[in-house]
């Protein structure tokens, strides 16, 4: 199978743009894809921060590195600023237990509250065992004390070493690159916007509000997913059970989404029970890229699909037999689809064209944790 156009960090710029007229008129300004490292080159240069580390040729040397790539690990898994990691006292700074960083900037004396990142389990447990070598420990007794410009010049050298563009490797595009490698894993925008501690507006509407803990939790669940199975969470809407229609055998859900759409499910009276579902609950609903269904255009198809969504054709990954579309609606969120390579020619389906993505109220699965 081989890949047309720019699936990973590629896709045309004006594609984003587009995807601003889709469902309930929302404004999403997403970063330009084409312009940072896609989720395969970040790990490929943190692979080349570990070989760095390990061909260090003294023990203090070491150390120095060792610091470097943990600076390197924080801002790419929390899309951190350079200055907020610096800041960081790592010995109490870091709750390897709730697995979770708080940044505090020059604020030490407790004036604002921290901003809280979660990290994986795996990133926690690599911190503790580094944090546990005495040697180690003693050399961050005074915190992240080094200057930005080393670690600028030492992030600009890894990426060369990688046959990158030397800017693409710098802190700043490290955190953008983290923002849309999020986004390209289904996260909804308004999370990535509280992860990276951007100012957002408080997500309520006329049926639903999330309240900060919620899209603490939110967080968290996606960070933990990206570590554990490394697979794409496209196709997967988090939000809030807005209604339940309860019939004789199976019962009909709607779920607000953090980006303002709805999802319209049909499960089961038993698994409504079993999950303990009812209004108010946080949920996560999937559905299977091959019950996707595209339609070509602007208008909105005439079909019996419940859910529809208006976007934009961001990438296509064509075979011999079958073509996977990846679709960018309104709030970033991407919406992957398989269908024949035969019908997609017929349709003339092609990337930054608008599409509308359907499918049945009885392909989506829904999840609790």
């Amino acid at each position: 199978m081989t890949t047309k156009g720019k699936c990973a960090g590629g896709s045309p710029a004006g594609s984003l743009e587009e995807s601003k007229r889709g469902s309930h008129g929302r404004i999403v300004v997403a970063p330009d894809e084409g312009r940072c490292l896609d989720t395969v080159q970040l790990n490929q240069l943190e692979q080349s921060f570990r070989d760095w580390v390990e061909e260090s040729p003294r023990k203090d040397v070491h150390l120095s590195r060792r610091r470097v790539l943990l600076l390197f690990l924080i801002i790419r898994y929390t899309g951190a600023k350079l200055k907020e990691v610096l800041a960081l006292d790592p010995l109490e700074d870091i709750d390897l237990e709730n697995r979770a960083i708080f940044f505090r900037g020059a604020d030490r004396a407790g004036q604002r509250p921290p901003r809280e990142a979660f990290i994986s389990e795996r990133l926690a447990r690599e911190i503790r065992s580094a944090l546990d070598e005495p040697a180690f420990r003693t050399y961050l007794r005074r915190g992240f004390d080094v200057d930005p410009a080393f670690v600028r010049r030492k992030f600009y050298e890894r990426a060369k070493s990688c046959g990158f563009s030397r800017n693409l490797g710098g802190p700043e595009m490290i955190r953008k690159a983290r923002a849309v490698e999020l986004m390209r894993n289904g996260v909804p925008l308004a999370a990535v916007q509280m992860l990276l501690g951007h100012s957002t507006p408080h997500l309520t509407s006329a049926y639903v509000s999330f309240s900060d803990e919620e899209m603490r939790q939110v967080t968290r669940r996606f960070v933990e997913r990206e570590s554990t199975r490394g697979t794409s969470a496209r196709n997967t809407f988090i939000g809030k059970v807005q209604s339940i229609r309860r019939g004789d055998i199976q019962s009909l859900l709607v779920v607000h989404t953090l980006g303002g759409h709805l999802v319209t499910a049909v499960i089961t009276n038993d698994s409504v029970e079993r999950l303990g579902l009812a209004e108010g609950r946080l949920v996560t609903a999937e559905v299977k890229a091959p019950w996707v269904m595209l339609h070509h255009g602007d208008r909105e198809p005439a079909c019996t699909a419940e859910n529809r969504f208006s976007g934009v054709i961001v990438c296509m990954t064509r075979g011999a037999i079958n073509t996977e579309y990846a679709v960018r609606i309104a709030d970033g969120t991407e919406l992957c689809a398989v269908a024949s390579t035969e019908s997609g020619r017929r349709l003339g389906l092609k990337e930054g064209d608008r599409a509308w993505v359907v499918f049945s109220c009885f392909s989506v699965v829904l999840q609790v944790d």
